[in-house]
């Protein structure tokens, strides 16, 4: 089982997240790639850090809104998607690449996330970003989404994702931030959960019933309070069960 999580999310004097202590524990990083969050230099930082450390390394690509930290969904014609991923990905590989790394996959940001998870044209553009930069490239989805659809019907690689420290509608989806207990930030909660999700796949969803997410890779968010502690105890809980940690590209 692969542990993400979404890095390099500060922006000038803001401080997001402790990128550091995150990198020690995950074993792929999406790294914010300047449209929602993130700048050259944490950009540079957080790829010199990914590479030492032996980090699969992603770009995080997002709406362009450093204001509403790429949490707004933005009316945006589908080729400009295509051109401002493809333009994100180019961004992070650079700095990657200077690390002695590459980019190995994508993963959407916020609202972009939501939106192309459901919105077949949004979707066709944000994956014909990826494949314009390169068709080897994966595509972190949630599963069974119109963006992993379109992915597939692309021919990109297409890798499954679930996310330990939020909740989940009947349907599959992510509950919306603005509701009570769409973030999860109990530690004991959160590790079993995800040694849940890495086993059986089988969680309780919002409204209590039953829900099968079939996921490669598990996502902590690094802006979550208490961060580092959710993703400590979930390494803790995969490793004591026996699940080998690996990135999934």
């Amino acid at each position: 089982m692969d542990l993400n999580s979404d890095l390099g999310e500060g922006f000038g004097a803001w401080k997001m997240g402790d990128d550091d202590a995150m990198l020690d524990i995950v074993t792929s990083a999406n790294v914010a790639c300047g449209f929602h969050a993130g700048e050259a230099r944490v950009m540079r930082r957080v790829c010199d850090r990914a590479a030492e450390r032996g980090v699969a390394i992603g770009a995080h690509v997002g709406y362009r809104d450093l204001a509403g930290f790429g949490r707004r969904a933005l009316d945006i014609a589908p080729e400009d998607l295509a051109d401002e991923v493809l333009y994100q990905i180019g961004a992070l590989d650079g700095f990657a690449r200077a690390a002695g790394s590459r980019v190995r996959y994508v993963k959407a940001h916020g609202a972009l996330y939501n939106t192309a998870a459901v919105e077949e044209e949004l979707a066709a553009a944000l994956v014909e970003g990826v494949r314009r930069y390169h068709d080897e490239l994966g595509l972190l989805c949630p599963p069974d989404s119109a963006m992993l659809h379109a992915a597939k019907a692309a021919g990109v690689p297409t890798y499954a994702e679930a996310f330990a420290d939020r909740a989940y509608t009947p349907e599959g989806r992510l509950v919306s931030r603005k509701k009570p207990g769409a973030v999860l930030h109990d530690a004991s909660e959160v590790a079993a959960r995800a040694l849940t999700m890495a086993t059986s796949g089988d969680i309780t969803d919002a409204e209590g019933g039953q829900l099968t997410l079939r996921a490669d890779s598990l996502c902590v968010h690094g802006d979550t309070p208490g961060a580092v502690e959710l993703a400590q105890q979930i390494r803790a809980s995969l490793t004591e069960a026996g699940v080998s940690l690996r990135a999934f590209v």
